[in-house]
């Protein structure tokens, strides 16, 4: 059976402590015993290497992308409604782009209520919070919809993930349920019969699904169960299941939905780390697809793939070569890095330019900063 790993949130609380143990014995704070103790242990013949040494190899930041991501989330900053949403685009209140923001911000280790951002992180939560349709009027309940957005179930995702990265930094109990009614939405709308079992589509329904809607739910119920909201894992094992039928091309990539033939960096990206978080790094599909991702670097011969849906697939490949780790994660991350510093305009934004897209800077903006900001693992959903 396929299970989602362990939260990741009390790893972060163990090397926490384990730091501050460190700590205590540079600096004398532990008792007179345990310093007697440490000292008086053999020195290992055999060179142990500490965790903290490979989270700091594998960080791969630079002082130029630390900065990019300072000087987009101020911009950033200037964009928001009054009411705490982002418009971008032809999406003039869509909540996934709140979202996106909205991470954008955590993902930098910014808080609720707190530092010079708590204010309008709190006001996208709070705007994302009235979009949570409770009554089911003209929604069912528990959907995350503002007016005039694009396709339901994308939005409601991204939301739905938003919300549970926040809940679980402030525990607040107005969260919760919304949060456990946008987590039950998901569940009763997976298809449960036929050859599209386990997915998700455009429309909070049975029946249709597609690799890119499905891929948004799963990290929204990865984020949910991370915070602590009881997920079924027959939902979990139906996603899988279905993520992996759609890995049909022989080339190792990953097809938009089952009855078609056609790989692309951006689906199998995000269809990777699915199966990366879901346990399933073992699989033929999961270990095809990072071997697809490995021999198309994007670069100018492989351009074009990326192109379509530039900062999506940039989102979604570097979160998964970093869930992998290794020579995935060296050989991915260093070259977008510096292609997405270098593209950043002098006022702080990212232009929609990069691709086609039909959402304008505010995503583009939001999206790179998320993807700069992976290796940081502030925020939980990328911790490994």
């Amino acid at each position: 059976m396929t299970r989602f790993s362990r939260s990741t949130r009390w790893n972060s609380l163990h090397r926490t402590i384990a730091l501050l143990l460190a700590t205590c014995v540079s600096t004398g704070a532990l008792p007179c015993v345990a310093q007697r103790a440490a000292t008086s242990k053999k020195p290992s013949q055999k060179r142990v290497v500490n965790p903290w040494d490979i989270e700091a190899r594998e960080y791969l930041g630079t002082p130029e992308s630390e900065a990019a991501v300072q000087r987009g989330l101020a911009w950033l900053a200037t964009r928001q409604e009054p009411d705490g949403h982002w418009r971008s685009g032809g999406y003039r209140a869509e909540v996934a782009i709140t979202a996106l923001c909205l991470m954008a911000y955590l993902s930098a280790g910014h808080q609720p209520g707190r530092g010079r951002y708590g204010t309008v992180i709190n006001d996208a939560v709070d705007f994302l919070l009235n979009n949570v349709r409770m009554d089911g009027t003209f929604a069912p309940p528990g959907l995350i919809r503002a007016g005039g957005g694009g396709p339901p179930m994308y939005g409601h995702g991204f939301a739905t993930l938003a919300l549970a990265e926040v809940y679980g930094m402030t525990r607040r109990k107005d969260i919760k349920r919304k949060l456990q009614a946008a987590v039950k939405l998901i569940e009763d709308t997976q298809t449960r019969s036929g050859a599209n079992e386990g997915g998700w589509r455009y429309q909070p329904m049975q029946g249709d699904a597609d690799i890119s809607v499905t891929v948004v739910q799963v990290l929204a119920l990865r984020g949910a169960r991370n915070a602590g909201i009881k997920v079924a894992q027959e939902t979990i094992d139906r996603a899988m299941a279905y993520i992996k039928r759609c890995a049909n091309n022989p080339d190792g990539g990953f097809s938009y939905q089952v009855f078609q033939r056609q790989s692309g960096p951006a689906r199998t990206g995000g269809a990777v780390l699915s199966l990366l978080m879901g346990g399933e790094r073992d699989t033929p599909e999961c270990q095809n697809g990072l071997d697809y991702l490995l021999q198309r670097p994007y670069n100018r011969a492989n351009e074009w793939p990326y192109r379509e849906h530039f900062y999506y697939a940039m989102y979604y490949v570097t979160q998964a070569m970093y869930q992998a780790g290794g020579t995935y994660w060296k050989q991915w991350f260093p070259n977008i890095r510096d292609i997405l510093v270098r593209r950043q305009s002098p006022d702080g934004s990212w232009s929609r330019n990069d691709g086609y897209s039909e959402a304008g800077p505010e995503y583009a903006t939001a999206m790179a900063i998320l993807v700069l900001q992976v290796p940081a693992g502030l925020l939980p959903i990328y911790q490994k």
